[in-house]
Formats: C-alpha cells, structure tokens, sequence
C-alpha cells in the first residue's frame, strides 16, 4: 500500500492542527495513535446481516473439496479455495493442537463443513498440511494445519470472500492455515458502497454512520447515550495524518458528557454499528430514519432533505 498520504509536511499538519483547534468548538485536536472503537466483535455463525442462513450444505459432487489452490485475493493476498474456485474459512471457537470443529446444527447449515475424502494439493498447497477431523455426525471434515475448513453460503461465486469476518469469529484460510487479514489500512478511509457509493470506514473496514438528532453546530453534540451506545459504538479519535480521502477540514474531536473524545468529520459525531457483523456490511442504513452512512463530507448518504 502506498504511503505517501501518510508524509504531509510538518509545516502543512501544524498548519491544519491550528485551524481545526478553532472550529465547531473544537476542545483538542485529534491525538496520534488513536484508534476506533469498532462494531461489537460478539457474534456467532450468524450471517453478515446477523440473521441465520436458511440454506443448507450443498450434496453431491458440488460438496466434494476436489483440487485446492492457492489463489490471489487483491484485499486479503492468498487465501484458500476449492476446486469451483469457492473461498475455504476457518472459525474462531474450532481447535487445532487437536483438531476439533465446533460448528453444528444450524453453524454448520451456514457454514458447510469441505469433505476430506476427495481433497488433493494444487498449487500452492503443502500437501503435508492437509489433514482430517472426524466430526460429532461421524463424517470426516478436511483440515489445514489442524484447522477444520468451511464454505459460506452466501459465496456464490468463485472469488467471493463474503464470510470474511463475519461475528469477528470467522476468517479466510491461507495456505498456511492461519487467518488472512486484510493489509494494513488507514484508521478512517473510503470505499465505494454498490448501493450508497462513497462512504467512510474504519480500520476494520467497517461502515460508518452519523445520527440525525446529533448536532454539529455551534459545536458537536452527542444525542446518543446510554443503551443507544451498545448498538452504535463512537468512533474514538483518530489521527489526522492516519485518514484518506475523508475531508480534513472541520475534523476533529470533542469531549462528550461520560469525558471520552470522539471522532467528527466536519464536526459531525460518527459512530459504528453493532448490526454490522462484516466489512461491507450497511445494516445501519437508514435504521429509525435516524442514522445513515457517512460520505467523505460527512454527509449523510440518503437521508431525507430538511
């Protein structure tokens, strides 16, 4: 990943620094080596939308592991797949040193267990790693370094990563067998949302969201206390050289009434979303008519025009 966003000059940052402690009432500028307070890492085998996948594991020669490969993936580098090219995952609660898969019942109905008897190492694949556990139904399920293998349903396509991270418990395999990661981001940036195009994320590559009954003027304004913060966690400060893309003006940070700092972008308070269980997901959205995802402005995407 390039750099360079990461290397203003001191002058410029001393510059910014000087015109932010100024605006909306800004109390302090954004401290350095802050991080985000990301969505809930609580779930299970719950889908990216929290709910339970109705579909179940797929039978016959679709269900077999057939030739495993290790394939490029531009966000997480190599991950595991099978021989329709679907991504293979790895779960949190399942154990290596020995084996052991966790996932039953309804988890495995979401999280099909890959067979072990038909898998075979394709390139990039050691041999030496594969392996078997025999699972609580008495079948046997393909292991990686000692690590029990799964598909997604909701990966339909070759290439499809979408149970990257769901519940904060589940991972694409490499073919080391450990956990892939997405490479390094900056703590605030941008993606482009299929459906509400630019919008903010954390370093976690989780959606960020601002509530309409905050206030920003004459200074920011938290209207989310209590409860509310269980399902919208704040996003804590995060240094302005350590964003991309997110207008730098008006972004700061200020005290809210339990004394922890909070991030704005243009004044606006921003938070996540414990409902967000994946990066990608935007299931805050438009919850209560209230909350919406963040542009690089800080404006709200789709909220209605007051």
């Amino acid at each position: 990943m390039k750099t360079s966003w990461r290397t203003a000059s001191l002058v410029a940052s001393a510059a910014a620094v000087l015109a932010l402690t100024t605006a909306c009432g800004q109390d302090a500028p954004p401290p350095s080596s802050s991080q985000n307070v990301g969505a809930a890492g609580a779930g299970d085998y719950a889908g990216a939308g929290g709910d339970k996948a109705s579909a179940q594991p797929s039978t016959g020669p679709a269900n077999s592991a057939g030739k495993l490969s290790a394939a490029d993936n531009a966000e997480l580098g190599k991950v595991v797949t099978d021989g329709l090219g679907l991504t293979l995952y790895r779960f949190d609660q399942d154990a290596a040193k020995p084996p052991k898969s966790n996932c039953d019942g309804d988890c495995a109905a979401t999280w099909p267990p890959v067979p072990a008897d038909d898998a075979t190492a394709g390139e990039g694949i050691d041999e030496a790693l594969l392996g078997e556990v025999t699972r609580s139904d008495g079948t046997k399920q393909l292991t990686i370094a000692g690590w029990p293998a799964y598909r997604y349903v909701k990966d339909v396509n070759a290439g499809d990563t979408k149970g990257q991270g769901v519940g904060g418990k589940w991972y694409a395999l490499t073919p080391e067998g450990k956990k892939a990661q997405a490479a390094d981001q900056p703590g605030l940036s941008t993606r482009k949302d299929p459906k509400l195009g630019e919008i903010v994320v954390d370093k976690n590559g989780m959606t960020v969201y601002r509530f309409a009954k905050d206030e920003a003027w004459p200074k920011p304004v938290s209207a989310c206390t209590g409860a509310c913060l269980d399902k919208w966690p704040v996003v804590a400060p995060v240094d302005i050289n350590d964003t991309k893309g997110i207008q730098k003006k008006n972004y700061m940070t200020f005290t809210r009434p339990d004394g922890a700092k909070q991030q704005t972008i243009n004044c606006w308070p921003i938070y996540t979303f414990a409902g967000d269980k994946a990066p990608g997901d935007t299931n805050g959205q438009g919850v209560g008519g209230t909350w919406y995802a963040v542009r690089p402005d800080g404006k709200p995407v789709g909220a209605p025009e007051k």
